[in-house]
């Protein structure tokens, strides 16, 4: 019954999030003259934030006028104008009151005339540096983790791929349409971040949501003796799919944007840690499956057919609400 209920738990513990959003907090220190600098805080709710979690400037930098707050989704956005003496090269940025509770933060700094990077704030680490020049390795480690991130928080995402080893049988026939979903999808990630891909973010999100749909509809309609399109080419489905995810990834990765002097690095890295993400999602359900089939076999249809219906439910509404609202 705790698996019964673990499986429902995940497909239905995601009804108010959107899809991509990012979850960490995100902080952009962008360079607009020689002294004028903007800060956009944007702190999301539900991840022990607090009120006191404030962001700390780099010394020589200092407010001009009153901040200026906007609601977000699942998000508060605070933007702050700054006005630094000096270069903030070799200077410190970070956030203030950062508990153990609250999300990872996320930090991007924009100089003129210099490449853009990214940081990650925790706990443990809650202030950065910013460096005269970025090191590539922490270039690879900040999109890594965000790309991990990303699949693991971006619930459609995650239920698709969910919903792709409910349908399917065997991890031969997984892993193939599971290989052809990532290959899809990093054509569009990569095509769109370099420029030579596009599509309005809104439609794609919608179709995204649709697309969990059709599989939920697919497994509830699942009859051994007669194999669904689906189920004889799976492989086909997921790269269609796959090619409309990767518009999806692509929106969350040009949310942060790109190192100008790594980009490569950022994309591969990114890329990696979406396919890393993946990777635990289809085996922590391929378990989750196996051990109900082998210690509770009379419940594992019920299991799968009630996390089907948490999951058809979920993208119906995602569809409908970014279609129409």
């Amino acid at each position: 019954m705790r698996l019964l209920w673990a499986l429902f738990a995940l497909c239905c513990a995601t009804t108010a999030a959107h899809a991509d959003e990012l979850r960490p907090g995100f902080v952009e220190f962008s360079q607009r003259d020689a002294q004028n600098w903007r800060l956009v805080w944007k702190a999301p709710m539900r991840s022990g934030v607090t009120p006191a979690t404030q962001p700390v400037l780099p010394a020589g930098c200092s407010l001009t006028g009153e901040p200026v707050r906007a609601a977000a989704a699942l998000a508060v956005v605070t933007t702050f104008e700054v006005r630094c003496t000096g270069d903030v090269a070799g200077k410190a940025i970070g956030l203030s009151s950062f508990a153990a509770s609250q999300t990872d933060v996320l930090v991007r700094v924009a100089p003129l005339g210099r490449a853009v990077q990214a940081m990650r704030l925790t706990a443990d680490a809650p202030m950065a540096v910013i460096e005269a020049k970025p090191d590539r390795l922490q270039v690879a480690k900040t999109y890594f983790v965000t790309g991990i991130d990303h699949i693991l928080f971006g619930y459609d995402h995650l239920l698709f791929v969910v919903a792709l080893v409910f349908l399917l049988s065997g991890l031969w026939t997984v892993a193939k349409a599971v290989t052809a979903f990532t290959i899809a999808h990093s054509i569009t990630l990569i095509g769109t971040t370099l420029g030579f891909l596009g599509l309005p973010q809104r439609p794609v999100e919608s179709v995204i949501a649709l697309s969990i749909l059709f599989l939920a509809v697919e497994i509830v309609k699942k009859n051994p003796g007669q194999p669904r399109l689906s189920e004889r080419i799976p492989w086909v489905v997921a790269f269609g799919f796959g090619l409309l995810h990767g518009f999806g990834f692509a929106g969350a990765l040009n949310e942060i944007g790109l190192p100008e002097s790594d980009v490569p690095t950022a994309l591969l890295t990114f890329n990696l840690g979406v396919e890393a993400g993946q990777l635990a999602i289809v085996l922590a359900t391929a378990a989750m499956l196996a051990l109900l089939r082998r210690f509770a076999a009379g419940l594992a249809p019920v299991a799968i057919r009630a996390a089907t219906y948490g999951i058809g439910t979920i993208s119906a509404y995602w569809f409908i609400e970014r279609t129409f609202a």
